[in-house]
């Protein structure tokens, strides 16, 4: 595995500017991009453990803004989002202080990957009419979402959002709305159970952040005002199914 010391000035520079149009692409439909990121620095031949917290990092970033970008809109419905968040906040933190085997890490980030291509290709049109889900449904949803977001290094924005429209719980913005601020709060959340278990943030993370924030402030202002979507999530899924194929069948 490929460590950030040991890359060199055109590695680098690729993995920023892919970084950059991940940030774009996802925050275009209100994702932050971590299972892009994810897909990227898989690619790049990063390790899992440093993948993991470097996109939880640049989610957060991603996110915030994506968050606003879309409030500001008018999309974001309060009623909706807090009962998903209750308790995927703590669950977050959970998932985010665990630290799994590298190479049963390796099997749940590609299978998220996997999950994540297969959204995007099968993503379904607006729904006419919209209902509610009950209380005690959206905060157990919420939980297990939270749990697996930490755990993995994503926000949750990626099973939230197929859920929200397979249910016809929110209309196509909405549920982006309300998946950028359940992707931020679920990030950090993750982020703090990361480093509670006394691990530092990569510095890649860091480094990588000008490129997430560009690209992140370019795509949700354009995608919070009507910008189409079919053909970004079919190159999406293209590079989430590389990448979690790499992680699940090669060593």
């Amino acid at each position: 595995m490929l460590c950030f010391e040991q890359m060199d000035y055109t590695q680098l520079v690729s993995l920023l500017i892919a970084v950059g149009v991940i940030a774009f692409l996802y925050s275009s439909v209100g994702h932050a991009g971590a299972s892009g990121y994810i897909a990227i620095m898989t690619l790049w031949g990063l390790a899992p453990t440093v993948i993991r917290p470097t996109a939880l990092v640049l989610n957060i970033l991603v996110a915030f803004i994506g968050a606003f970008q879309f409030w500001s809109a008018g999309h974001f419905a309060w009623r909706l989002f807090w009962p998903f968040a209750l308790l995927s906040i703590p669950a977050a933190y959970l998932g985010g202080y665990l630290q799994p085997s590298a190479s049963v890490l390796r099997i749940l980030i590609g299978l998220v990957l996997l999950f994540s291509a297969g959204r995007l290709i099968f993503r379904r049109g607006d729904p006419p009419e919209v209902v509610s889900p009950s209380r005690p449904t959206a905060i157990g949803v919420g939980a297990g979402i939270g749990f697996l977001s930490g755990l993995t290094g994503t926000g949750g924005g990626i099973f939230l959002t197929p859920l929200l429209l397979f249910f016809r719980w929110a209309h196509i913005r909405q549920a982006a709305a309300v998946s950028a601020l359940f992707i931020l709060v679920n990030s950090i959340a993750g982020l703090v159970g990361y480093f509670t278990a006394s691990h530092s943030i990569p510095s890649l993370g860091f480094v990588l952040a000008t490129a997430a924030v560009i690209g992140g402030t370019l795509g949700s202002h354009l995608g919070s005002r009507h910008f189409p979507i079919r053909t970004i999530s079919i190159l999406l899924a293209t590079v989430l199914v590389i990448a979690g194929l790499k992680l699940l069948f090669t060593k």
